[in-house]
């Protein structure tokens, strides 16, 4: 079955339009084609006639609440970009891109690596040799290079305003969650077990625009262009079942029989560590058994703090993405697929119970690019029909309206911003609290790719933005 049967033979309505740029910073022309939405189904839907080829899936569910009519138009035009280019430059290494990076930090701001000096365990210490508030706030900022056939301008005024919006919102319930503890985590300086454990329930919140999609085509601005300013980034931890040092009480705690699935240190009586980091599972050994239930209440605390902080921000529409639903999910041990539906589950449940809450949050946008289309027990595993799945078979009775679609998060947070919402994008960061972390090492994963392709290091580094280390700037709720 190619991936055009996978996508028609759905049950659940897909809706797709023509192609469209939105490279430019005018309102954007809606397609022609109208989307209808069923009372029955409650969601949006392709016209019955004349319907053009699926470009890529997405759905739509509680149209019911779309009677705002931008927003309404907001959804239409969401389902008629471009699909996502998934085999571009940003699909594997990303070495051009890093050297991109470190070529404008160097001819701007004297950006310059410390030799032999570390962050964290493997990432390197840098220095910019000029801060951005010795120079004029009037001069005008290049990305890549003022040379390039298209670059992003800003000025340095507006950097430093977007450094200023910089805010943690932390669960206060949580035990040792205090602001010296930020001040040590969000240098990198957390210990592994529980103080890495807390961190995932911190959200670190900011305006960031976006420099580029991710095919890495530079987003051509100028400084009199407002979209970039109703864009946040959203930087959260989520859990980590990779098996790593670091996150060790990600599976102490949610792993019932870690003690039969790894290999025991016997002077710790923790999972012995290879290479500095990893854990080995024991040959023929169990899989992973879950406390589901501690996990879906834990999970749904940490969706409840990010979108309780997006609202508080007044985000009108927030961009979601599977975190830690890749190789942290932990198919090594056999317990990815359960997971990816806890997660699926979390999010629906409180968008449920915490969606008539909200004061700004009006819409949900979840990205779940489909890479690979697996199947077990003949259903497709891929994050995007989990979603669905979940969102569909318990008949999603949220007041908040939500869109599941296989596509480039950054595409959709600026074509969002473009038609005047606040929009926040969701960054799956990592537990060490280092904005970017590798992003130097060439062949990152989701969250180095942050680093290279929006003003993250910006407006989210501890090095480049003192406002990261600032308490004035931390919050418990």
């Amino acid at each position: 079955m190619n991936e055009n049967e996978i996508i028609n033979s759905s049950s659940e309505g897909i809706a797709s339009a023509k192609e469209q740029s939105t490279k430019t910073d005018e309102q954007p022309t809606l397609p022609q084609d109208v989307y209808s939405i069923s009372k029955k189904q409650e969601r949006l839907t392709t016209p019955t006639t004349d319907v053009p080829s699926p470009s890529y899936p997405c759905i739509s569910f509680g149209s019911r609440q779309l009677n705002n009519s931008k927003l309404h138009r907001l959804f239409e035009y969401l389902m008629s970009l471009p699909p996502m280019d998934k085999n571009g430059s940003m699909s594997g290494d990303c070495n051009l891109e890093t050297t991109q990076m470190e070529k404008f930090l160097s001819s701007t701001f004297q950006f310059q690596n410390i030799s032999g000096e570390y962050i964290v365990q493997g990432v390197k210490a840098f220095k910019l040799g000029k801060s951005l508030n010795s120079m004029d706030p009037k001069k005008i900022v290049y990305f890549p290079s003022k040379t390039a056939t298209t670059s992003f301008t800003m000025s340095v005024e507006e950097i430093l305003n977007w450094q200023q919006s910089y805010r943690v919102y932390a669960d206060k319930t949580v035990r040792g969650m205090n602001k010296d503890f930020l001040l040590q985590a969000l240098r990198g300086q957390s210990k592994y077990g529980k103080e890495a454990f807390r961190m995932k329930f911190v959200v670190r919140i900011s305006q960031c625009p976006i420099l580029m999609e991710f095919d890495a085509r530079i987003i051509s601005r100028t400084p009199q262009e407002e979209w970039p300013h109703r864009i946040r980034l959203v930087s959260v931890t989520g859990i980590d079942f990779a098996g790593r040092i670091h996150d060790v009480d990600d599976i102490r705690t949610y792993v019932k029989n870690w003690q039969d699935v790894y290999e025991i240190d016997q002077n710790s009586n923790l999972p012995r560590v290879y290479g500095e980091r990893d854990f080995r599972r024991i040959t023929n050994g169990p899989r992973g058994k879950l406390d589901q239930n501690l996990l879906l209440n834990d999970l749904m605390r940490m969706a409840r703090l990010r979108l309780r902080a997006c609202d508080i921000e007044k985000v009108e529409v927030v961009v979601e993405t599977g975190i830690g639903l890749g190789v942290f999910a932990g198919a090594a041990i056999g317990i990815d697929e359960t997971v990816r539906g806890l997660s699926a589950l979390a999010i629906r449940k409180v968008l449920e119970e915490d969606g008539p809450t909200y004061q700004n949050v009006c819409a949900v946008v979840i990205a779940l690019p489909i890479f690979d289309v697996g199947h077990r027990n003949d259903k497709r595993q891929d994050t995007y029909q989990v979603f669905v799945d979940e969102f569909s078979r318990n008949n999603y009775q949220g007041p908040i309206p939500v869109l599941i679609a296989d596509q480039d998060m950054h595409r959709l947070t600026v074509a969002i911003a473009r038609m005047n919402f606040n929009v926040s994008e969701l960054n799956p960061a990592d537990s060490h609290g280092v904005f970017g972390e590798y992003w130097q090492n060439r062949g990152p994963a989701v969250e180095e790719k942050l680093a290279l392709t929006t003003m993250g290091l910006f407006v989210q580094h501890h090095i480049i933005n003192p406002c990261v280390l600032d308490p004035n700037h931390y919050h418990f709720i």
